[in-house]
């Protein structure tokens, strides 16, 4: 393990987390901070653990063994409320994208006039009464952004959101990325695209075999990669991992 960075203002700490399933370690790592700014990019082989890492900050999934805090108070629901996921396929309602949006809307809350300005932000003003599902693969990743952006959080988390998706949905869906990370909310993005990671990265989280391989910020991690995993990884030459 290398590069730790360490900070008192830490927004996810684990400490001593394994993840064991059928006799085997799916996850060891002995200490992992994640940084409460910017956008972190998990990166590693299909297998590495990218996305169970991403559903254990969130809480979906409990460590066998070791703890998870953020901001340095142990993860609760409470904490889980001031987080977002959105998976690579996202599950909409069987409702028009408006009323996907309403939903999380009156769940928590929220004034329902909010609706308008996160579906203009995402540019689905002109389908908001479409039906969900007939959305493009575009339309609906964006959708379900804005859907978790309607809970407000601090930390949003985004599993390898344009995977499968045609170069300008990608396009799309990385400029309004960065507009979430310029209005201040943390996001963590799983990607296996090394050029999409170089594009949008502050900082980078390297896994393999299930463990920290290397965290850095991200001029640092592209330009001067420590690990011979990184490295490997960075110039083609590191083979997709089975489990994990």
């Amino acid at each position: 393990m290398r590069d730790t960075v360490t900070d008192d203002h830490a927004a996810i700490a684990l400490s001593s987390v394994t993840v064991a399933a059928g006799g085997d370690t799916l996850m060891n790592l002995p200490k992992l901070e994640i940084r409460n700014k910017g956008l972190t990019v998990l990166m590693g082989p299909n297998g590495s653990g990218k996305s169970l890492l991403l559903r254990l900050m969130h809480g979906l999934v409990e460590p066998t063994t070791g703890s998870i805090s953020v901001n340095g108070e142990p993860l609760t629901a409470s904490h889980r409320k001031d987080q977002s996921l959105v998976f690579q396929r996202p599950v909409l309602l069987r409702r028009s994208a408006a009323a996907n949006i309403d939903f999380v809307l009156r769940s928590r809350r929220k004034p329902k006039g909010k609706r308008a300005e996160l579906l203009k932000m995402v540019g689905l003003e002109q389908v908001a009464h479409r039906p969900a599902r007939r959305l493009s693969g575009g339309e609906q990743q964006r959708l379900a952004i804005a859907r978790a952006l309607a809970t407000e959080p601090s930390t949003l988390f985004l599993d390898e959101p344009t995977a499968s998706l045609d170069p300008a949905a990608v396009s799309a869906i990385e400029r309004i990325v960065a507009r979430i990370v310029a209005a201040g909310i943390h996001v963590i993005f799983v990607t296996h695209d090394i050029a999409q990671a170089r594009r949008l990265a502050d900082h980078v989280v390297f896994l393999h075999n299930g463990t920290l391989a290397e965290q850095a910020e991200a001029s640092t991690f592209f330009e001067s990669p420590k690990s011979e995993a990184a490295r490997a990884y960075l110039d083609g030459r590191l083979m997709t991992q089975v489990g994990g």
